[in-house]
């Protein structure tokens, strides 16, 4: 007799797991920025992106952010999907309110900057794999990075990583070097939490 069996179908997420994991998620991503803010410290992807932009032309970090993110979602819409993109809009709401929030409950006293970049870099990797795994993410460069991986097979965490680079190479113009090599370390730490742990052959569900 045949002792090949076919494979089972890949576990399917319920509402009230999506839920958990965008409130989850997020919280853990408002608290990487409490800790970055407490340190003076600046960001990655498209938020580090913006940041450097507003720096450099005066424009606000809300016009930038908004317009820099349009070719993303409609990158989500067309490649991942409706579903995708709703996930993805109540995870950036979710995440605006617990950023205004969070200081309101949590005070954060002076930290080394080293250690808040390297703390803030995991607690923003476990908040963002929790989304990426639910079919969600915090815009930008996150979906660029998630189509990458489920159509080309290349590691989320390393197209975050690159554009990183990027972003980082362009705030030394703008913002003081220390800080920034400073900020490079939690940026780090973060993507490298996302391309060893978001993978496709390790986490089925759907």
């Amino acid at each position: 007799m045949p002792t090949d069996m076919p494979p089972l179908p890949a576990p399917r997420h319920t509402l009230p797991d999506d839920i958990q994991s965008l409130v989850v998620g997020t919280l853990l991503v408002a608290l990487s920025v409490s800790l970055l803010k407490s340190a003076g410290l600046v960001t990655g992807q498209i938020a580090g992106l913006s940041l450097v932009g507003a720096y450099a032309t005066g424009i606000g970090f809300g016009p930038v952010f908004f317009l820099l993110n349009l070719p993303f979602y409609w990158l989500g819409y067309r490649r991942m999907g409706k579903a995708f993109v709703l996930k993805t809009f109540a995870a950036v709401a979710l995440l605006s309110v617990f950023s205004e929030l969070l200081p309101h409950v949590l005070q954060i006293g002076p930290v080394h900057p080293l250690a808040a970049s390297l703390l803030a870099g995991v607690t923003a990797g476990a908040g963002l794999l929790a989304l990426f795994r639910h079919g969600a993410s915090l815009g930008g460069v996150g979906i660029m990075a998630l189509w990458l991986q489920e159509s080309r097979g290349i590691r989320a965490g390393w197209v975050q990583l690159g554009f990183d680079a990027v972003v980082f190479a362009l705030a030394f113009a703008v913002i003081p070097p220390l800080t920034v090599l400073w900020s490079m370390a939690g940026a780090a730490a973060l993507n490298v939490i996302i391309a060893t742990n978001h993978r496709r052959d390790r986490y089925i569900a759907r």
